[in-house]
């Protein structure tokens, strides 16, 4: 039997360049199809999809998005442990250079996110590759360029 498979997260513009690109959303679909078992959604992806939606667009992202991992109970929520590991990131980041004025609010919930993603052992997949592997020299995670391959 091969190894265990890997499990994984979608950083939030995964989500927003499949509502924009038909050709990338149908290459969702198939992730979804592929990935399904070992697919869950973090708590942090849910705070910004929603933030960014206006009206009823909220409602139908957390119908279609969001409630299903719900069901499922497959949602990874920031620890206690991971908010200290962002605070920790992000002054190791500031300490090496980065200015105060460069660290936007998305930048701190890339670290949460991460950091949530490293604590569960999850894989998170991402088309930001710069701002993670900044993240990831201080404190190692594990990320991938959208579309991960299906262990064989």
């Amino acid at each position: 039997m091969p190894g265990r498979e890997r499990r994984y997260v979608l950083d939030t513009n995964v989500f927003i360049r499949a509502a924009r690109d038909s050709a990338f959303g149908e290459d969702l679909t198939r992730f979804h199809a592929a990935f399904a078992p070992f697919e869950h959604f973090a708590a942090v992806v849910a705070q910004e999809l929603i933030a960014g939606a206006r009206g009823l667009a909220a409602k139908a992202i957390e119908r279609a998005i969001i409630e299903p991992f719900e069901r499922r109970g497959r949602i990874i929520l920031p620890s206690h442990a991971a908010w200290k590991e962002t605070g920790a990131v992000l002054s190791a980041l500031v300490s090496s250079g980065m200015r105060w004025p460069d660290v936007s609010r998305s930048f701190v919930n890339d670290i949460l996110l991460a950091m949530s993603c490293r604590e569960a052992g999850m894989v998170l997949v991402t088309e930001n590759l710069r701002d993670f592997e900044r993240i990831a020299r201080v404190k190692p995670f594990e990320f991938t360029a959208p579309w991960p391959v299906p262990s064989s």
